[in-house]
């Protein structure tokens, strides 16, 4: 063991402990998988990453570092939130991205760009694997689960990049603040649900649900499910181009996700604060 450089850093929020966190070991060199899935599930946060060097073939494509993403249990092959912490963190020590304002980082899926807006950070929404409509049997089964009629779902789309998301529209964000959704219907569902907001600067509020290790669990704030909700909303006409998600509020945070299409690329950005920097020994 050894000690590392390490940042816990708060995604999606310019306030700290108002977003989703996010553990940041910043040189993972030498690590095995096993370590980090060790580490990863000791913190108890939703997502642990390592910083590593990129491999010869992600840096001859233009990567400017590796990252391997973990939630308990297993790694994933992207995830957004760990992307845009990861990449505030590695800048805040110091990284130098080859184009100044473009970031590529390499990861399970391969390289995904990003960039600064400001103060805040953007990657490229990876394309869906899966879209589509869902079938009429599995939004009854979602409407049962949420507790909501099924005619309260006005939209459906498989909104898988990845993580398996299946989106549901409801009539309004009231309606998706006020869900109390049953974890055993909807046992081994991902579900992003979006509704329509009338609050100041705010297009939409957003939940997502997916099995935990204790039944169904809520994530904060969600860059994955926001990207694929973005690509559907956009390409069905049901969101503008640029817009403002709010993710978080039922779980007494106030998660802020900014969605912007750029020709046929959609980015998805928000604010990353460090809370946390020193070492870790592992």
């Amino acid at each position: 063991m050894r000690q590392r450089p390490f940042q816990q850093v708060d995604v999606f929020t310019a306030t700290p402990y108002r977003g989703n966190p996010l553990a940041v070991v910043l040189d993972g060199a030498g690590l095995c998988t096993e370590a980090m899935q060790q580490f990863t599930n000791w913190t108890n946060l939703s997502e642990a990453t390592f910083v590593l060097p990129p491999t010869p073939e992600g840096a001859a494509a233009g990567a400017d570092y590796r990252v391997r993403i973990f939630c308990p249990g297993r790694e994933l092959p992207f995830a957004g939130h760990p992307t845009l912490g990861s990449c505030h963190a590695w800048l805040a020590t110091g990284g130098q991205p080859r184009v100044p304002g473009r970031i590529v980082q390499e990861c399970g899926v391969g390289l995904v760009a990003l960039r600064q807006d400001g103060e805040r950070l953007a990657f490229a929404a990876p394309p869906l694997i899966l879209s589509g409509p869902l079938d009429e049997d599995e939004v009854q089964r979602i409407a049962r689960g949420l507790g909501v009629a099924r005619a309260d779902i006005v939209h459906h789309a498989w909104c898988d990049n990845g993580p398996h998301w299946r989106g549901v529209m409801l009539r309004s964000a009231k309606q998706v603040l006020a869900l109390q959704p049953d974890a055993a219907v909807l046992a081994g569902l991902d579900v992003g649900v979006v509704g329509a907001s009338d609050a100041a600067g705010i297009a939409f509020e957003v939940r997502a649900f997916f099995p935990g290790n204790h039944g169904l669990a809520e994530d904060p704030v969600t860059g994955s499910l926001n990207a694929a909700l973005a690509q559907w909303l956009i390409g069905a006409g049901l969101a503008p181009t640029r817009y403002v998600a709010s993710q978080g509020t039922a779980l007494g945070r106030a998660g802020r996700v900014y969605v912007e299409q750029d020709g046929a690329q959609i980015w998805i950005g928000g604010h990353s604060v460090t809370c946390m920097a020193g070492e870790v020994c592992l």
